[in-house]
């Protein structure tokens, strides 16, 4: 499953040799030369992941780390720093300001796109095509397929994603507006209640296979996914 990846970077020859190879690993990427332009694609549409540069015009790539984790709706967004600096000290800062991980220049295309999977696999595993297996229920991004117990279960592509996140983020609640959020995006502006019939299609879905039980609903909170009671 590509991953909506933002690179902000000034230099026209990195930016378009990140981007040539993070398309290339098959993610969709928008491109921005400033953290002023960067800023305001997030504000239109949030990425699933950032790559930065540290050395940017205006505002630097720290100070633009710092804004995401400042605000709520972007706190969370996994963020890679790409840097000419490679002291200890300026690794430390790039990770403490709120980076996942440090990349320095010169890098590889290769490790970069490897690093980008690391931390997407870590922080965003509903951005990767990792299949995942929960009490009998298999979910393959790469092929699009859910089985349950080897049988074939037929879903559509919104209760396909809203079951990859849930799986993906087992044993957690998740209120109706972060679901909205990650399944539809935070820039598309549909009712809360639309929710809970995409829940109600999915569970209908899984009955066939006795895995609709795996949804769990949380009164006055939301929605788990969970093996147990």
């Amino acid at each position: 499953m590509s991953a909506s990846i933002l690179v902000v970077e000034d230099e026209p020859a990195i930016q378009e040799l990140i981007s040539y190879n993070l398309e290339l690993a098959g993610h969709q990427v928008r491109r921005a030369d400033s953290a002023e332009g960067a800023m305001a694609m997030v504000r239109a549409a949030l990425p699933d992941m950032v790559v930065l540069d540290w050395m940017l015009p205006g505002m630097s790539g720290i100070d633009f780390v710092r804004w995401l984790r400042a605000d709520r709706r972007t706190q969370a967004v996994p963020l890679i720093m790409l840097t000419a600096r490679a002291e200890e000290q300026d690794k430390l800062s790039g990770l403490e300001s709120g980076a996942d991980d440090y990349l320095t220049k010169p890098f590889s295309p290769r490790e970069l796109v490897a690093r980008v999977k690391a931390v997407l696999r870590r922080r965003a595993p509903q951005a990767t095509d990792d299949a995942i297996e929960v009490a009998g229920l298999l979910l393959d991004p790469a092929s699009h397929r859910v089985l349950g117990n080897g049988t074939p279960i037929t879903l559509g592509p919104t209760e396909f994603r809203m079951l990859h996140f849930l799986m993906t983020h087992a044993e957690r609640v998740h209120t109706r507006a972060q679901l909205l959020d990650q399944v539809w995006g935070d820039h598309v502006f549909v009712e809360e209640r639309t929710v809970d019939v995409h829940i109600r299609r999915l569970r209908k879905a899984l009955q066939h296979t006795g895995h609709d039980h795996l949804i769990k609903t949380v009164r006055s909170a939301g929605y788990r996914f969970s093996e147990n009671a």
